[in-house]
């Protein structure tokens, strides 16, 4: 049920995380204003938020080396 894997996050580039993470934080308001809070649609949206967050600030981090 993963809306994006790790690898797949891996393999996209900075601007492409960051349009999904806007996707994701949209579709994530969207199940929160429909449903329980704490449904499985809901969790699995957090947590590949925090996936794209991750990649994103180790591609910083990278960067700034």
């Amino acid at each position: 049920m993963a809306l994006i894997k790790a690898k797949d996050a891996a393999k996209m580039d900075m601007k492409s995380r960051n349009d999904r993470l806007k996707e994701l934080k949209i579709e994530l308001m969207r199940s929160q204003a429909g449903a329980q809070k704490s449904s499985g649609k809901t969790k699995e949206i957090k947590r590949a938020i925090a996936r794209l967050k991750t990649f994103n600030a180790k591609e910083i981090a990278r960067k700034n080396k």
